[in-house]
């Protein structure tokens, strides 16, 4: 009997749109072949937010069916990429003695650092540690460390980001994919997720912003040195530019959704007077194109001039080489790039996954780069447990202390089927377990 493949699977949810991306693992390589993706319209989250459970489960079911029925197997366990307001990016330092003598740091000095520089922050009892992403190490005053593992030293630091969202948003996320009947194997949050679908090294080392433009919501990450610096969730997205359209011209959301596709924010339509018409209500409306694309630029100088660069004086990170990259379905705007570039003063691209010669034609454009994204978190965490941990849920008094899960925290499935590569899988899915137990 032929052995089922040892897939992963990541669930995107977006205010737009459901998506499902199924990866097969190459155990010889350790990269992965995505191999099928499912999709849905998104019912029930609004601004990244689930509002309505039941709407969401069944958007969830349908992507999942969807994914099902182009892979051939059954889907029984995902990681999960979502968004939602009130995310708090915070910076800790930690310090630790290695003893009197020079010797070779240990994953137990790694696991005490870390802990040491969690401790410095104060969690509310309605947050927890989503991510604990270590940011440099310093040895014996050497700054810069990547992994200071077997390295000899006496003394041992470490600047951490720690990505705090509030419970009841990480409880929504698990009862509803539980609810459509399959098991949560991981968290992330979608910046994080859609920095690594379409950043390459190079750009993650010189220093970038990725813009991850959805529906509702928009993700910034801050990358330097390889490590994001700065991860946020703005409560702005390509809904709302619709909805000014629909407000100040007064015509249909769906008219003004398909006029803001259909328009350019090319610097010669801000003083173009050639007429669109529009039909609603069984009248024909005309606008100049010139009016069209002021309402945007307007949503879209709020946005970008005060809510993204805001982010970026946060970041701390002054240079920036690789300039912003656009991603997510609204960056396909026709002249957003050149905008964003003239508002910003930086280099501008928009991109779709890096992964996108591994996906099905037609299901590898910007809109999936965040899909794509869970399946490298996934990869990255196999290969390295201590550069993306994911913390422990809050116990009782507030505080959260990590967990790097060593093993594969994606998922194994097929036709249905549990299937458990090794006792490291094993023991990763009981701390899971135990973790949303402990937040229930």
């Amino acid at each position: 009997m032929k052995d089922e493949p040892d897939l992963l699977v990541g669930l995107d949810l977006g205010t737009t749109k459901i998506a499902v991306v199924v990866a097969e693992m190459d155990t010889h390589s350790g990269e992965a072949q995505i191999i099928g993706v499912g999709e849905a319209p998104s019912m029930g989250i609004r601004k990244g937010m689930i509002v309505n459970l039941e709407q969401a489960t069944r958007s969830i079911q349908a992507a999942v069916e969807d994914a099902e029925s182009m892979v051939g197997l059954g889907i029984d366990k995902v990681t999960v990429a979502f968004s939602g307001a009130e995310t708090t990016s915070v910076r800790t330092k930690g310090m630790i003695s290695l003893g009197r003598s020079a010797r070779q740091v240990t994953l137990e000095d790694v696991d005490r650092i870390i802990e040491a520089a969690q401790s410095e922050i104060a969690v509310p009892v309605n947050r927890c540690i989503l991510h604990t992403i270590p940011v440099e190490y310093t040895l014996d005053g050497h700054s810069g460390i990547d992994d200071p593992l077997d390295m000899t030293g006496v003394r041992l630091e470490v600047e951490l980001q720690s990505i705090i969202v509030p419970s009841a948003v990480i409880q929504n996320v698990v009862n509803c994919v539980s609810k459509a009947g399959l098991e949560v194997s991981g968290l992330v949050m979608k910046p994080l997720a859609s920095s690594l679908g379409c950043l390459s090294n190079e750009e993650a080392m010189a220093g970038v912003v990725v813009v991850d433009l959805g529906g509702g919501t928009t993700g910034v990450s801050v990358f330097s040195e390889g490590r994001p610096r700065r991860l946020s969730v703005i409560p702005v997205g390509g809904d709302h530019i619709t909805n000014d359209l629909a407000c100040v011209l007064r015509i249909p959301i769906s008219r003004a959704d398909a006029l803001k596709k259909n328009v350019s924010l090319s610097p010669d339509n801000l003083g173009q007077n050639e007429k669109i018409e529009v039909e609603s209500m069984g009248k024909t409306l005309s606008f100049s194109v010139r009016e069209v694309v002021e309402v945007i630029a307007c949503r879209l100088d709020e946005l970008f001039s005060s809510l993204v660069e805001n982010e970026l004086k946060e970041s701390g990170v002054s240079m920036m080489p690789g300039g912003i990259v656009l991603t997510g379905g609204v960056s396909r705007l026709s002249g957003l790039d050149a905008y964003v570039s003239r508002l910003l003063d930086l280099p501008v691209r928009v991109a779709g996954p890096v992964d996108a010669g591994r996906m099905p034609p037609g299901m590898n454009s910007e809109e999936y780069t965040s899909g794509a994204g869970i399946i490298r978190y996934i990869l990255e965490k196999e290969r390295n447990p201590y550069r993306y941990m994911e913390s422990d849920l809050p116990s009782e008094g507030g505080a959260s202390s990590f967990r790097a899960r060593r093993g594969r925290v994606g998922v194994s499935a097929g036709n249905g089927r549990k299937k458990v590569g090794d006792g490291a899988l094993k023991t990763v899915m009981e701390n899971i377990r135990k973790s949303v137990k402990d937040l229930f």
